[in-house]
């Protein structure tokens, strides 16, 4: 006779699970918001620099897109539930709300940048609190902050004096 084991959803326990959620689901949140106003900002920007700051907001938008996504199926992997739907974006998130209509370059890249900054107090605050809880979700978590990091980076070259 063949004997079956009640299989989990998740090999680590239920603390652990909550523990990363608690820390990634606002790292989701932020993102999706991040991803929604820098796709925003590229169908506005106009001004100086177009061509190049509409190419560099469609990347960022990418790579928030990848960013929450990994987050989110973590959080999914670990056996729990994760509301980031639009109502909860727009409730939770920490960046700034992006203004209505056309925007000049400058404007809208120093937008994106407020926003990034947001994400990255949320995306910092999962890196350390992670390191005591789970280092896999850490080390996803540190490739994000990484990928924000540049992305910031690129976008700043566009303003700076």
């Amino acid at each position: 006779m063949t004997q079956t084991k009640n299989v989990t959803a998740s090999a680590v326990s239920p603390d652990v699970a909550t523990g990363v959620a608690q820390f990634l689901a606002p790292v989701v949140v932020d993102l999706t918001a991040l991803a929604i106003d820098a796709k925003q900002a590229h169908w506005h920007v106009r001004g100086a620099n177009f061509q190049a700051i509409h190419e560099l907001l469609d990347t960022v938008v990418a790579h928030a897109r990848d960013a929450a996504d990994l987050a989110a199926e973590r959080i999914i992997a670990l056996g729990l539930p994760l509301d980031a739907r639009t109502a909860t974006v727009a409730e939770r998130t920490t960046t700034p709300t992006f203004p209505e209509g056309f925007i000049s370059t400058d404007a809208a890249v120093a937008h994106i940048i407020a926003a990034i900054d947001a994400t990255l107090v949320q995306v910092r605050t999962a890196v350390a609190e992670l390191d005591d809880i789970d280092l896999t979700s850490q080390d996803l978590v540190i490739g994000i902050q990484h990928q924000l990091e540049q992305d910031r980076w690129f976008l700043f070259a566009h303003i700076a004096k």
